[in-house]
């Protein structure tokens, strides 16, 4: 390890979605992330005062052994371009600039959400993913898609010199249909979203959504549920709407993976994240997801080829925000990422 990263520890890394934000640390390039914590959106008025709410509960475990950070990264939930940044699911507005300087740390990098999940992905390790079959070494180009509070997605490419990641904001893609009951319910949701994105019904806000509209196409009375609700009961069998929602999921993610790993040429592979399918794996296997991936016609061949698998591992966003430090900071002296432990 060159001697000035080894004196830039510790660092802060943190993952903010809409609803929880997710804070670690790391002492060292090959340590890993450790410490990590969860913290609840809502109950903070931004990202400097989650931080600091971190921060100080973690010097009250390490005592003596704590050291201010000097580097962080966070990985958020919206597009990142200049200094003010909104999430986009919820109320945190706020300048980089500001949060840095609040945290008093030499450098503060901003990233995407899923560009950060997107840079873990060479290095994620068996322990950390499901696949429908045998996965390849990462190679050539590769794609993340995650249904959350909201749908991120993202890629990377390997390049000469490393990985470098393809962010982007294709959640808020339209979502096209691919048979009849699908016209149906893009049709009956248009009522009341005239722009029918794939966030809009594959992600935890889009999930009652589809929900109502399976409901009436169905003739059914659609009960209150919310996502987690719809993910229990569809994966249990006890409710025929939330099963057959969970099973209309299952297959426009397929569809709309299929029409990211086209669109970005990610024959290395595409990766399902997101904190909303890990809770139904078993079911998301034997589902009609990779069937409908494949499903393009005459490119049906191509996408066979591209092996598609399930991130199990909530918190890999983090290791990837640790290497946008190392690529950021300390160019010359980038290393595997460090996992999380």
């Amino acid at each position: 390890m060159s001697a000035p990263l080894a004196a830039s520890f510790p660092w802060l890394v943190a993952d903010i979605g809409g609803t929880n934000a997710r804070f670690g640390w790391i002492t060292g390039s090959h340590n890993g992330v450790e410490q990590v914590q969860h913290l609840p959106v809502s109950d903070h008025a931004g990202p400097a005062e989650a931080a600091v709410a971190y921060l100080d509960q973690l010097a009250g475990v390490l005592g003596d052994a704590y050291r201010p950070p000097r580097h962080a990264a966070f990985a958020v939930a919206t597009a990142v371009a200049g200094d003010q940044i909104a999430l986009t699911n919820s109320q945190w507005n706020f300048s980089r600039a500001a949060v840095q300087a609040e945290l008093g740390l030499d450098t503060l990098i901003m990233l995407n959400d899923f560009e950060a999940l997107a840079l873990s992905l060479p290095r994620l390790r068996p322990s950390q993913i499901q696949a429908h079959a045998a996965l390849p070494k990462p190679h050539g180009t590769l794609a993340v898609i995650g249904p959350g509070t909201g749908l991120g997605v993202a890629g990377v490419m390997q390049t000469c010199t490393g990985w470098v990641a393809l962010p982007g904001e294709g959640g808020h893609a339209t979502l096209a249909a691919a048979d009849e009951f699908e016209s149906a319910l893009l049709s009956r949701v248009r009522r009341d979203y005239p722009h029918v994105s794939a966030e809009r019904l594959l992600s935890g806000i889009g999930l009652p959504v589809l929900h109502g509209a399976v409901a009436e196409l169905m003739g059914a009375v659609a009960a209150r549920f919310t996502a987690e609700q719809i993910v229990a009961h569809g994966s249990a069998g006890s409710d025929p709407v939330c099963v057959r929602t969970l099973d209309v999921f299952c297959a426009l993610l397929g569809s709309f993976a299929g029409n990211v790993a086209l669109t970005l040429g990610a024959r290395g592979g595409v990766y399902i994240g997101g904190g909303i399918v890990p809770r139904f794996s078993q079911y998301f296997f034997a589902s009609r997801f990779r069937e409908r991936f494949e499903a393009k016609g005459r490119f049906r061949h191509y996408l066979q080829e591209v092996p598609t698998a399930l991130i199990t591992d909530t918190l890999a966003a983090l290791t990837g925000a640790a290497l946008a430090i190392e690529q950021q900071s300390f160019p010359a002296t980038v290393t595997t990422a460090p996992g999380v432990q």
